[in-house]
């Protein structure tokens, strides 16, 4: 496992668009029509860059696992916020859309941990090599390179089928919200 750099931008968007390409929390934010699989990438576009700025983002050594990890007091200055923000309203959520994404996420952050906390915002596994272990190996290296600070790491997810996975490494869930799907805020202490 290795830091990602901007040089690792193209790779990163394409495992998550196409991990996250049926995913409910997705279909929620990203518009649905016939620029769909482009609006997916914009909003990974979006989250590398947001990552980038104030997180840590993995990869894999064969590039085929990455891991965005958000460092939720991190700051990005606020000219590159507002182009951030504008860019995925237009180019992602659609602007009609904003007010209904906006709402979830004050939902999600009414009862994400008080306390300080990594969040694991998007791990993912090139769908051409899940299932052999690659997503497994992946998150116990993130989790080692963690190790020594000792704060707690927090996801959602809204794949049931999921829930069993993080579980092995942890994670517990601590809310589920309904939002027109359900969505578990999970911790990991």
């Amino acid at each position: 496992m290795k830091i990602a750099t901007a040089s690792h931008r193209y790779i990163v968007v394409d495992i998550l668009s196409k991990s996250f390409d049926d995913n409910q929390s997705i279909t929620y934010i990203v518009k649905q029509d016939h620029l769909r699989k482009e609006r997916i990438k914009e909003l990974m576009s979006y989250s590398f860059d947001v990552c980038l700025a104030k997180g840590q983002i993995f990869i894999s050594d064969d590039e085929q696992a990455c891991g965005l990890i958000l460092h939720p007091e991190g700051k990005i200055g606020w000219l590159k916020t507002i182009r951030l923000d504008f860019n995925l309203a237009i180019n992602s959520i659609g602007i009609t859309r904003v007010g209904k994404v906006l709402k979830r996420e004050r939902q999600i952050k009414i009862h994400q941990p008080k306390c300080s906390f990594y969040y694991l915002w998007f791990i993912g596994v090139h769908p051409d090599s899940q299932g052999k272990g690659i997503g497994s190996k992946f998150i116990e290296d993130i989790f080692h390179e963690y190790d020594i600070e000792k704060k707690p790491f927090y996801l959602e997810t809204s794949v049931i089928r999921n829930l069993a996975w993080y579980e092995k490494y942890g994670f517990k869930v601590f809310n589920q919200l309904n939002i027109g799907y359900k969505l578990y805020q999970m911790l990991r202490d």
